[in-house]
């Protein structure tokens, strides 16, 4: 695994923000035993910046995933320890591990991983309806509008383009402004037009937004450099 393009972190004042927005430190994950015996991740220690965009790139088999799914608190591992800020992975319980998914990560997914029986609209918001917490209106809209989605909201996935869902996933993604979003191959079924697009609206979201981003990829990424909006 290649550590690629990473953004200068922004200073914070708060001991919490000046820590990495995810770390993990001699992070073993084994599968199986005796002979059939894989190390996926082999005491990994590595830092993800806060305010940064990070590209994790490897050939099929390297590990991504599994490091992504453990810092993630989606597998467990076998020694070692990961953090999200200052919280420990490994120390969570079931509804401890949901609630920071939840709350404080974003997910894009190479399939979308829209709800197919919702709307546009409706699955951009399904993060905040499952946290049972108010939408944002000026955010979303702003989102809407800076994704180019506004006359797909009321189709639901079986009505839009490969690109127009995966902008969807992106608003989702940032609709309750997570700490970290890790996105996953985000760009593997999309067309090189909606990947572009796709790589460019998350490099802005981490220079206009400070968002901290790391993105998973079986090859280099490279965001164009396209015109940067503000939101106020």
């Amino acid at each position: 695994m290649t550590k690629l393009d990473q953004a200068p972190a922004k200073a914070s004042a708060t001991s919490e923000l000046s820590l990495p927005a995810a770390r993990a430190i001699d992070l073993t994950k084994t599968y199986g035993k005796g002979e059939a015996k894989v190390r996926a991740l082999d005491a990994v220690n590595v830092d993800f910046e806060r305010s940064s965009f990070t590209a994790v790139m490897g050939p099929s088999g390297s590990g991504k995933s599994t490091l992504m799914h453990c810092l993630a608190g989606l597998d467990s591992s076998t020694s070692g320890r990961t953090f999200l800020g200052d919280r420990e992975i490994g120390l969570l319980d079931d509804a401890g591990l949901t609630e920071i998914r939840r709350e404080r990560i974003g997910f894009v997914f190479q399939s979308f991983n829209l709800v197919t029986t919702l709307t546009a609209r409706e699955n951009v918001t399904l993060p905040a309806d499952l946290a049972g917490v108010k939408v944002d209106k000026s955010w979303f809209d702003f989102l809407v509008a800076q994704l180019g989605i506004g006359d797909r909201l009321s189709h639901r996935p079986s009505e839009m383009s490969g690109g127009q869902q995966q902008r969807v996933a992106c608003a989702r993604a940032l609709i309750t402004r997570p700490e970290l979003i890790f996105a996953d191959e985000p760009t593997g079924n999309l067309d090189s037009r909606s990947s572009a697009e796709t790589l460019a609206f998350l490099r802005r979201s981490v220079t206009d937004y400070h968002q901290s981003i790391v993105l998973w990829s079986p090859t280099t990424p490279t965001p164009p450099p396209l015109p940067i909006g503000s939101c106020s």
